[in-house]
């Protein structure tokens, strides 16, 4: 798929351009206002609000191979709005002890839960909320740091700082300062202490 050629028939009035573009994504955009939204219908607004919204505004994208950092920014700033109006507005799964609907367990829903998104959910949310936002853009989404920083209106610095804080965080929570290497050897700051071998 050519993301510029769709961009620039969209431009020019081929819905059917727009629709491929945003098809091919769907899943991720999905995700991505999930994990903002905490519940399929209020995820499935914003994705509407951010189609019309493309609609509306994609003749100001000049950056054609930029459709869709452009896109999940739109996306973003809509699940904030709305999560403002609704005064809930905690960065990306910010109410710990909310539970996820009802389809999000049954099999039949591809985003469904699994045990070790569920374990990272728990781990992420002993993060601050700016940490925890950027992780999950970075790693959970795949965005690269340019577009996190332009979602949340900061410097790419600032975003790697968080990401990196973040990321030293849960390693002292769960142990991370050691690993094992391709011999089979323990090493880290605690390899040390720990005479055991695999």
């Amino acid at each position: 798929m050519n993301v510029s050629r769709l961009v620039r028939q969209a431009q020019r009035g081929n819905k059917e351009a727009l629709l491929e573009l945003i098809l091919a994504e769907q899943d991720a955009y999905y995700r991505l206002a999930y994990s903002y939204m905490g519940n399929e219908h209020d995820a499935m607004d914003v994705m509407e609000d951010m189609i019309v919204t493309l609609y509306e505004k994609l003749e100001q994208l000049n950056k054609r191979e930029a459709f869709y950092s452009w896109s999940k920014t739109i996306l973003v700033n809509r699940c904030k709005t709305v999560l403002r109006k609704q005064e809930r507005y905690l960065p990306l799964d910010g109410e710990v002890d909310r539970e996820p609907s009802l389809a999000a367990w049954t099999a039949d829903n591809p985003y469904r839960y699994t045990e070790s998104e569920m374990d990272m959910s728990a781990l992420l949310a002993h993060l601050n909320p700016r940490q925890r936002e950027a992780i999950e853009l970075r790693y959970v989404h795949d965005l690269p740091y340019q577009t996190i920083a332009e979602m949340t209106d900061s410097p790419v610095g600032t975003i790697k700082s968080r990401i990196s804080q973040g990321i030293q965080k849960l390693k002292a929570m769960i142990g991370g300062d050691r690993y094992e290497n391709d011999r089979g050897e323990i090493t880290g700051a605690s390899a040390d202490h720990d005479p055991i071998r695999t």
